[in-house]
């Protein structure tokens, strides 16, 4: 339990009407968790609206509502908090229902465009490794020490946040690393939390049918270091035009990574096959499962990172070394005669680095097949972008269905052509149903061929009208693998 008095300390108010209980047990965002003596914040979200649940919660046995706007007619006896913004006290309060336990952990979040996940897992993986008990947020899973706990979204919904937050606590969790999306910045998800230390990984052209221009995209991310302390750390790729924007009136100490300008932590790739790289970071080389510059610059990031944490060099380098890939970047199978790689490449510019990265090691010139289609319902303006960079890079594209949601495939695939100039027609081919699309690209590759499947990597579905199908990349082309075989 916690007194309102208490939670009426971290917020600024408008008014207050009703009889003010003294204690609740919790608040809540989502209407369906909301008990007796529990508290609701009425958020009005994108596509609902959480004032109209009100009167919902108050037959569920909630004496207290948050909210901007006053229902018409007020029950005598509930207690109801009028503020201006409840998106931005939502955090405020539930960090104090859960007794602030991001303050009782280590705290690291990583934002960019590519790359969050990639260093968010490897970060976790090399300090269990190491011997801490760690916590994940991420895209593709959240994890407690060796506890999965499905993942829905990049950065969770605030009360599902501080809930993961306190069962790390409460398993002697010392670091947490948290991907942070520019929609969950933007949304004030996490509005509140203590960062010990924050990643800039990159920016490129994605999301812009929620944030309307590249610009508010930026400053989007740009929000995580805005709202870091001075005893937090900085940690930002130099290489990319907008890293050292992100550091522009941040109090935290300041550091960056990179492999072309002059850092504080730098890498080199000394060589590279499909099966890894040797890496040599601040002069220390190994070799990694991992491959290409996207993930050097990765790697180059979790030193950075585990350094500013006080881990030896030594320490960092061994254990990275033994790191696996993470499913679905960069994934390769191979059957009798050709090498298939997953990937999650879904922006223009993660899909430009994986083909630079297959081209630069390929030899002898042999093909280079990718399929790709785009997500329906996000920004279609990065579509005929990576039509272009696809028809560019590779010997031949497959155009298909990635989740189309409630678009037209037809239409979606139409806006990729329209990025192809006519010279690169006769390596096109459309078809619509991703398995058949895999299926053609494995069954009729050349000796040696190499074949990129994009855009989807980890996602275990495909979403279609509202539903999500069974659908995993990666056990398609086992299973095509295996028929073909057979």
């Amino acid at each position: 339990m916690i007194t309102i008095d208490t939670l009426l300390s971290k917020i600024d108010f408008l008014q207050i009407l009703g009889p003010k209980p003294a204690e609740i047990n919790m608040v809540h965002t989502n209407s369906k968790l909301c008990l007796a003596e529990d508290g609701f914040i009425a958020i009005k979200g994108n596509t609902v609206d959480g004032h109209q649940f009100i009167e919902s919660v108050i037959q569920q046995g909630c004496k207290l509502i948050f909210c901007e706007e006053l229902p018409e007619q007020l029950n005598p006896e509930i207690c109801y908090i009028q503020v201006f913004s409840t998106t931005n006290i939502a955090g405020k309060l539930i960090k104090e229902c859960y007794h602030k336990p991001d303050e009782k952990l280590k705290l690291i979040g990583v934002t960019g465009t590519n790359g969050k996940t990639t260093c968010a897992t490897l970060l976790f993986e090399l300090f269990k490794d190491l011997g801490f008990n760690v916590g994940l947020l991420s895209t593709v899973e959240n994890k407690v020490n060796n506890t999965v706990i499905p993942s829905t979204h990049t950065t969770p919904e605030v009360s599902k946040l501080y809930e993961l937050l306190q069962q790390m606590v409460e398993q002697k969790v010392q670091f947490c690393f948290m991907e942070v999306s520019s929609h969950a910045l933007v949304q004030q998800r996490v509005n509140g939390l203590r960062f010990q230390g924050a990643i800039f990984t990159n920016l490129t052209h994605d999301h812009l049918d929620y944030h309307g221009s590249f610009e508010d995209y930026r400053d989007a991310k740009k929000l995580l270091f805005d709202n870091l302390d001075s005893d937090a750390f900085a940690l930002t790729n130099k290489d990319d035009k907008n890293g050292m924007y992100m550091l522009q009136n941040c109090k935290a100490g300041k550091f960056s990574y990179g492999l072309k300008s002059i850092t504080d932590f730098s890498a080199k790739i000394i060589e590279a096959d499909f099966d890894g790289m040797e890496l040599d970071l601040m002069g220390q080389r190994f070799w990694t499962s991992l491959i290409g510059e996207f993930n050097a610059y990765n790697l180059s990031a979790v030193f950075g990172v585990a350094t500013l944490l006080d881990i030896t060099a030594e320490n960092i380098v061994l254990n990275l070394s033994k790191l696996n890939k993470v499913k679905g970047r960069f994934e390769v199978i191979r059957n009798s005669t050709n090498t298939i790689i997953i990937d999650y490449a879904h922006t223009p510019d993660a899909l430009k680095n994986v083909l630079d990265t297959i081209n630069e090691i390929r030899k002898n010139n042999v093909p280079l097949t990718v399929v790709f289609g785009c997500g329906g319902n996000r920004d279609k303006e990065k579509r005929p972008k990576m039509g272009e960079i696809a028809s560019k890079n590779a010997n031949r594209v497959i155009i298909t269905n990635d989740n189309p949601r409630f678009e037209n495939t037809k239409e979606i695939i139409k806006q990729i052509e329209n990025g192809i100039q006519a010279q690169y027609y006769k390596n096109l081919l459309t078809i619509e149903d991703r398995f058949q699309a895999i299926k053609t690209a494995i069954s009729t590759a050349q000796t040696g061929e190499v074949i990129l499947i994009a855009g989807k990597g980890h996602e275990n579905y495909q979403e279609i009208e509202g539903i999500k199908y069974p659908f995993d990349d990666s056990e398609i082309v086992k299973q095509i693998i295996s028929e073909l075989q057979a």
